[in-house]
C-alpha cells in the first residue's frame, strides 16, 4: 500500500512538473486592445513567429477585452509580455511594483496625438466649445490621457467645455465616429492615424487633422517582473536585433509601425504618471 502511495505521489509530482515545464515553454503575449482584435492578431503573427525562432519556445497571443485586463493579467502572471501604452504601463508598474519595460519604438520617445474633425468650420479647439467630442479608451495614453492633460493645461476641462464627451474604445473607432458625424471631433494616436490614411481607410477629403499635441513617451513592450531575467534579456535582444535592412525583419517592423526598437526604462514614464495624477486618473 505504501509503495502504491509513493508511486502515486511521485506520479502526481511528475505530472505537476510536466505541466510547469509546458507552461514555461510557452511565452504568453498580449496587447492593449487599442485597435480591432483582428488587426491586433494580424500585426502580431509575424512577430510571434520571429520570437518563437529567436527564443526556441512556443509563443501564444492572448487577446483581452479591455485595457485593465492586460494590467490584471500581468499582475497575476497569466501573461509574460505585453504591448502597453504609456499610461497602461504606469498602471501595471504601480499595481505590480516590478513590471519591466524592455523596448519601445523609436517614435515612442517623441509620440503625439492628432485632433481630427469632419467639420470644415473647426480650425482649433476654440471652435469646438459646446460641441461633441470623442476620446478612445479611458485608459489610452494617446487617445485620452495625454490629450486631456494638454487640454487641461490650456484651461479646457472636457466635461464642461464640450456638450458631450464619448469614449469610442479604440483609435480606429474614433476615426469612424468622426467620419460618420457621430461626434464633431475626436483625438487618436498619430501612428494609427497615419496607418489608416496610408491604407485608404479614412476619407481625407472629409476628415482632417486640425491640431497636434506636444510630444511625450508612449508605447512599450513590458514583461512581468517575475519572469526569468535570462528570458527577459533574450526577448529584449530579439527586439533590438530586428533590422529594417532585412526584408523579413522589415515586414515585422512595418506591421508594428516601427523603424526599429530601442531600449527603454521606467524613468521615461514619470511624465505620464504626473499627467495621470494631474488628470485625477490615478488615486
Amino acid at each position: 500500500m505504501l509503495k502504491r502511495t509513493l508511486a502515486l505521489t511521485a506520479g502526481l509530482a511528475l505530472s505537476f512538473c510536466t505541466l510547469l515545464s509546458q507552461a514555461a515553454d510557452t511565452l504568453k503575449v498580449s496587447a492593449i486592445p487599442d485597435e480591432a482584435p483582428t488587426e491586433l492578431l494580424r500585426k502580431f503573427k509575424p512577430l510571434g513567429a520571429y520570437l518563437e525562432q529567436q527564443l526556441g519556445m512556443k509563443v501564444e497571443f492572448v487577446p483581452v477585452s479591455d485595457y485593465p485586463a492586460v494590467v490584471e493579467a500581468l499582475a497575476t502572471d497569466r501573461i509574460d509580455l505585453a504591448w502597453l501604452g504609456g499610461f497602461t504601463f504606469v498602471q501595471a508598474r504601480l499595481k505590480t511594483g516590478n513590471a519591466i519595460p524592455l523596448v519601445q519604438r523609436e517614435q515612442d520617445a517623441q509620440f503625439t496625438s492628432k485632433f481630427i474633425t469632419a467639420d470644415p468650420a473647426v480650425k482649433s479647439l476654440a471652435d469646438l466649445k459646446g460641441k461633441t467630442f470623442a476620446f478612445g479608451s479611458v485608459s489610452s495614453t494617446s487617445g485620452s490621457l495625454m490629450p486631456r492633460y494638454f487640454m487641461l493645461k490650456d484651461g479646457i476641462k472636457p466635461e464642461t467645455y464640450f456638450s458631450r464627451v464619448g469614449y469610442s474604445g479604440a483609435h480606429d473607432a474614433t476615426v469612424a465616429w468622426v467620419q460618420a458625424g457621430k461626434v464633431d471631433a475626436g483625438v487618436l494616436n498619430a501612428s494609427v492615424w497615419e496607418k489608416l490614411v496610408a491604407a485608404g481607410k479614412v476619407d481625407t477629403n472629409k476628415v482632417k487633422v486640425f491640431a497636434t499635441t506636444p510630444a511625450y513617451f508612449d508605447y512599450n513592450w513590458t514583461v512581468r517582473g517575475t519572469l526569468d531575467p535570462a528570458l527577459a534579456a533574450k526577448i529584449k535582444a530579439a527586439f533590438l536585433a530586428l533590422d529594417p535592412a532585412k526584408p523579413k525583419d522589415k515586414e515585422i517592423l512595418d506591421l508594428q509601425a516601427a523603424s526599429r526598437f530601442i531600449e527603454t526604462s521606467p524613468e521615461n514614464y514619470k511624465g505620464i504618471e504626473e499627467a495621470a495624477r494631474a488628470a485625477e486618473l490615478l488615486k
